[in-house]
Formats: C-alpha cells, sequence, structure tokens
C-alpha cells in the first residue's frame, strides 16, 4: 500500500512487524517451531537481551520501505550494509574496525598480493572526508603530487563528500590507462587544485633501499608489511651489509601497516632478544610475543622515521626498537595510533567485517591505541616538502641531499653519524660485526595468517586506490 492511499500516512505510525519478523521473535521467546530452530541456534542469530533491539532495527526498516520518498535508494542490501555500518561505526573503533562490501574485500585482498589497479593512493575517511594517508611510492599518485594529509573533494567534478570507501574506490579506481581527475584540497594552505591521473596497474614495492650520498648510511624504506615483506628485507639487509654500510635508517613514514606475523619478522632483524610487543585480549590477558633468533641487522647504529602516516605494523616496529633503546624515533608527529589486532570476519554474500580483537602494547606495557607513538626527537616537516625516498635518492649528489627539505631525514643522518662515531671510539668492531654471519640467512617459508592489523590505512576506514 502506498504512502498516497494510506489514511494514516500523515502520522507515520510505524506499521507491525512483517509476519517474518513475527516468526523469528516468537521462536527466540519459546512460542515458534522446534521442529525448525532449536533454541541452542535461534540464540545466536536473536540473543534473548537483544529481543527489543532487534524489534526496533525492524520497526525502522518497515517505516523506511513504507514512507522513504526516494523509492531508488530503498533496497534490502542498502539497508542491510548500512545498518551493519552504523553497528561497527558505534564501536568507536574510528579508522580501524569496519564492515567490508564484497568489492572492498576483494581489494582488501589483492592488496595484501601487493597488486592493484588505480592511481596508487591510501585514503581515510575523517569527518566524512576522504583524506590522503599516503601515495605509493612511484604510483602515479606521487608523480602528480598528491600529499599525505590532503582533502579529495571531487572525482571527475563529482563531490564525494560523504561518499563510502566503497563508493570511492569504484569511482577513482579503474582500468589501466584511464585517467580520472581528482580535486585536491590542501589543509594547510587551504588551497584547491584539479589533478588529472592515468591510472596505472601498481606493483607494490614494499622495501627499497640506497646508500645515502656522502655517507655511509643506508636508507632502508618499508613501504607496507604486506605478505613476504620480512623476506624481502632480509635480502636488502644483505645487500647493505656487502655494501659495507656502518650505519642504517629505517624510513616508516606513510607506511599504513599490514601483516602481524610480518611486524615481528621485521623488528626481528634488528633486535636480539626480548619482546616484539605484548598483545591484550578481550578478557584482559597478556600474551608477550618474543623476538625471532637470527636477526641480520642487530647491532649496527640506527635511526626510526615516523610521521602520522606510520600506522599498525609500523608502529608495531617502531614501539618494539624504541622500547628496546635499539634505535632513535624521529619525525614530526605522533604515529597514526590503530593499535589493535585485526581479525576478518566473513559474512554471508562474501561481505566482512574487520573487528580488533587484541590490543597491541610495547614491550614496555605502553598503548597507543588512538594516540600513537610519539618521536624520541621531533623535527618539524615543511609544509610543501616532499619525503626522500630511495628511489630519488640514487640520484642524488652529496650536495643535493644537504639542501633537501627532508629534514626528519637529513637529522637521522646526523644522529646516526654520531653513533657510528662513538661505537668506533669506544670499541672499533670489525664490519661484519654490525651485521649477523651468513649462517643466519636461510629463510624459512612463512605461511598466510588470517590475523591482521593495519591502515590499511588498507585495514581500516581505509583504502589503496
Amino acid at each position: 500500500m502506498s504512502p498516497e492511499n494510506d489514511d494514516n500516512a500523515p502520522r507515520l505510525r510505524p506499521r507491525r512487524l512483517r509476519p517474518p519478523f513475527l516468526l523469528a521473535f516468537c521462536f527466540v521467546f519459546g512460542l515458534g517451531v522446534g521442529m525448525v530452530f532449536d533454541r541452542l541456534s535461534l540464540k545466536a542469530f536473536f540473543p534473548s537481551d537483544a529481543v527489543a533491539n532487534f524489534r526496533l532495527i525492524a520497526e525502522a526498516w518497515n517505516t523506511i520501505q513504507r514512507y522513504y520518498v526516494d523509492r531508488s535508494a530503498v533496497t534490502p542490501q542498502n539497508l542491510t550494509y548500512g545498518a551493519i555500518n552504523g553497528m561497527v561505526d558505534s564501536l568507536g573503533d574510528s579508522g580501524h574496525s569496519v564492515f567490508l562490501t564484497p568489492g572492498m574485500v576483494k581489494e582488501l585482498h589483492t592488496t595484501e598480493k601487493g597488486e592493484l589497479n588505480g592511481v596508487g593512493v591510501q585514503i581515510n575517511i575523517k569527518n566524512r572526508q576522504m583524506v590522503i594517508v599516503a601515495p605509493i611510492d612511484g604510483s602515479p599518485a606521487q608523480r602528480a603530487g598528491l600529499r599525505a594529509g590532503e582533502i579529495i573533494l571531487s572525482v571527475d567534478g563529482r563531490d564525494i563528500a560523504g561518499m563510502s570507501v566503497d563508493e570511492a574506490v569504484q569511482h577513482i579506481s579503474g582500468k589501466a590507462g584511464t585517467p580520472v581527475e581528482l580535486g585536491i584540497l590542501n589543509p594547510k594552505t587551504h588551497h584547491v587544485r584539479d589533478v588529472t591521473i592515468i591510472r596505472a596497474e601498481i606493483k607494490i614495492h614494499d622495501v627499497t633501499w640506497a646508500p645515502l650520498p656522502g655517507t655511509d648510511i643506508a636508507d632502508v624504506r618499508l613501504a607496507g608489511f604486506n605478505e613476504g615483506v620480512s623476506k624481502e628485507l632480509r635480502a636488502a639487509l644483505m645487500q647493505v651489509q656487502e655494501q659495507h654500510m656502518r650505519g642504517l635508517i629505517l624510513d616508516l613514514r606513510n607506511n599504513p601497516g599490514g601483516v602481524l606475523d610480518e611486524a615481528t619478522a621485521v623488528a626481528s632483524q634488528f633486535l636480539s632478544g626480548g619482546n616484539v610487543l605484548l598483545v591484550k585480549d578481550a578478557q584482559g590477558q597478556i600474551t608477550p610475543v618474543p623476538v625471532e633468533p637470527g636477526g641480520l641487522a642487530t647491532n649496527i647504529p640506527m635511526a626510526v622515521l615516523i610521521n602520522g602516516g606510520s600506522a599498525s605494523a609500523a608502529e608495531i616496529v617502531a614501539g618494539a626498537l624504541g622500547s628496546a633503546h635499539r634505535a632513535e624515533l624521529i619525525g614530526d608527529t605522533n604515529t597514526f595510533g590503530t593499535g589493535t589486532v585485526l581479525n576478518e570476519f566473513p559474512l554471508p554474500g562474501g561481505s566482512a567485517m574487520l573487528l580488533a580483537i587484541e590490543e597491541w602494547l610495547t614491550p614496555d606495557g605502553q598503548s597507543f591505541w588512538h594516540k600513537g607513538i610519539s618521536p624520541d626527537i621531533k623535527v618539524e616537516m615543511p609544509a610543501d616538502a616532499e619525503i626522500l625516498v630511495p628511489v630519488n635518492i640514487k640520484g642524488m649528489s652529496p650536495e643535493e641531499l644537504q639542501s633537501s627539505e627532508d629534514k626528519p631525514l637529513l637529522r637521522a643522518i646526523d644522529w646516526v653519524q654520531q653513533q657510528i662515531q662513538k661505537q668506533s671510539t669506544v670499541t672499533p668492531p670489525p664490519l661484519r660485526q654490525h651485521f649477523a654471519t651468513r649462517q643466519t640467512s636461510v629463510w624459512p617459508c612463512r605461511p598466510p595468517q588470517a590475523v591482521c592489523l593495519s591502515s590499511d590505512p588498507r585495514r581500516v576506514r581505509q583504502a589503496i586506490l
């Protein structure tokens, strides 16, 4: 019956529950047919203490179905996904626990493999705005000058304020070789510009490195913690060893995180003992995650670069190295502050929920959930300055490096050089003692793990486009 023909429509009284809902609630109260569902199975779907709330949801559903004017918007799937998304949002785990539509699940699994089509930018929803967490190294987005913290206002002239992550993925991602125009706001300067980017097939390279010109320090960058990143890091550390580097800077800036086991394995490359992190479950029980033996770079002087785009697994590594006083943390601001272990719970129809099931603590018991990790040395990054990455550093002269605007990197170079000097003055060890011997380089295969972390900006209200 349409509202036009309903005499009671002006009063907008809620309709009675439709028969399926009446039957469901009757079952919960033990008045239904036991031959179809037993009481135990019903409890799994309709907890006895939530009957009134399910009835409220059903009445809201029926009211929308009956009276909402835009009939094209009233679809069962939209209402269902919206309700689940609202439930997860109500947990207050902003930017982490999240409901995923089937399209988002596919995008997540594709990203975990290090492959995607699009412009190569990580986004996160904050205050109903699409905020750039970071452009992927070497991506079309990075080449177009997109920066962390900037806001995407429009796609091909269409305002995207309030758009879901799934909708953003559909509009910004696309076939390689096709253009997309993004309206970009710089929140620091309030300047708005239109940027046309050609989509491409993007292969995510999580580990890159380069010698810093004019020094014997290696700049090792981790752009993410996808499956296999620790194996890539070990290979890079062997190259660092072969080129007789005496110091190391681990760059975790704009790193959205990834798989928990990879974070443990990466931190273990630089630690000789102790714990990488502590994990606290929903009951408050704390379980230590120990360092894995066989690290390749447990003695070399090092610093770690962090910023507001360092999230999840990147924070675990930074927290482990900082707590152990293994490295100095240098950056312009606190890290992102995700700090929980996510587990993927599949739902019917291909959708899923990523829920925080455990909280991680640094080895000294500190929580940084929603707060982030503070740098030991705070160095401001100029507003329009670009982060130097190995692909750019390789073509620079020592003078060009020193005149760059990447102030945190320059401060890290100074700090590591001081540590090299102290180490040489106190006990000048043979160069090989900076690293583990080559016998420890055997790499055990690691099976994929269901438990992951993120940033994402990719495991959070975040996607890579």
